[in-house]
């Protein structure tokens, strides 16, 4: 079985942005390769046993999809519990992201489904609309020229 490995951009951005918020002052860092792999490998491992400690806590509740809660359990479990706070926030702040692009995505929604309700309304009193005037104009001249009502003729038509 083939492991994946993280992104090595994503580890080096990482590991740097975090270097430098703790060093601050000091200048640019530079991280060796053979440390980015140790990084990489270390949250790569730090990740499976995550997850399995968090797929444990699932199957324990008898359900079969992993949710944020069971990670934060996982987390004290594994004892990582200085964790679980900066990871409530960080799940909160998504979970309202998320909730404003679901409010604005329905809205969007409703706005094009009302849009093509118009339309389709307006299709419909198109079709209804009587004809215009320049038919109706030369139905009275053939009627004239008959020297009929045109009854007969209007009831063909129909």
């Amino acid at each position: 079985m083939e492991t994946a490995e993280l992104p090595k951009t994503i580890v080096r951005r990482v590991v740097k942005d975090k270097l430098s918020e703790c060093s601050k002052g000091d200048g640019d860092l530079n991280v060796h390769k053979e440390a980015l792999t140790a990084f990489s490998e270390s949250a790569r491992i730090f990740i499976h046993y995550l997850s399995a400690t968090a797929n444990d806590i699932c199957k324990g509740s008898k359900r079969q999809t992993i949710n944020g809660d069971d990670v934060l359990k996982a987390l004290e479990d594994i004892e990582f519990p200085e964790f679980v706070e900066p990871l409530k926030a960080s799940l909160e702040g998504l979970r309202e992201k998320n909730a404003g692009k679901k409010a604005g995505t329905s809205k969007a929604k409703e706005a094009k489904t009302k849009e093509a309700k118009t339309k389709e309304v307006k299709k419909k009193r198109k079709l209804e609309e009587p004809p215009p005037k320049e038919e109706e104009e030369e139905e009275e001249e053939n009627q004239d020229e008959d020297g009929g009502d045109g009854a007969s003729e209007s009831s063909s038509k129909e």
